[in-house]
């Protein structure tokens, strides 16, 4: 389903935190630190993997499975939506994975 890579790839894409992830899925931060030290496929509780995935989706995130369509070969993540460089005026939030306007000064 999901990876220990993916969710730290996702993470760093995002720019969030491993707490910041755990409040945007409604888990622990214990559980996101023992999901992210598995080593391939994260294990565990179901419901607890799917809140930590749709979160990721909710904030623009797409998960790259072995034999999905890619320019390359493997898993990994990826934004759904390319954000345009004219758009493009703050980090992303987390909540949207789309970028914030800046303050006018």
């Amino acid at each position: 389903m999901i990876t220990a890579a993916q969710m730290r790839a996702a993470r760093a894409l995002l720019g969030i935190d491993q707490q910041t992830l755990a409040e945007l899925a409604d888990v622990s931060l214990p559980t996101i630190q023992r999901m992210e030290a598995s080593h391939g496929n994260v294990r565990g509780v179901v419901g607890t993997l799917m809140k930590v995935v749709e979160a990721f989706e909710r904030a623009g995130i797409e998960l790259i499975g072995d034999k999905a369509p890619s320019q390359g070969t493997g898993r990994g993540v990826r934004f759904r939506v390319a954000a345009s460089a004219d758009k493009a005026t703050g980090p992303p939030t987390a909540a949207s994975g789309r970028r914030r306007p800046r303050p006018k000064a």
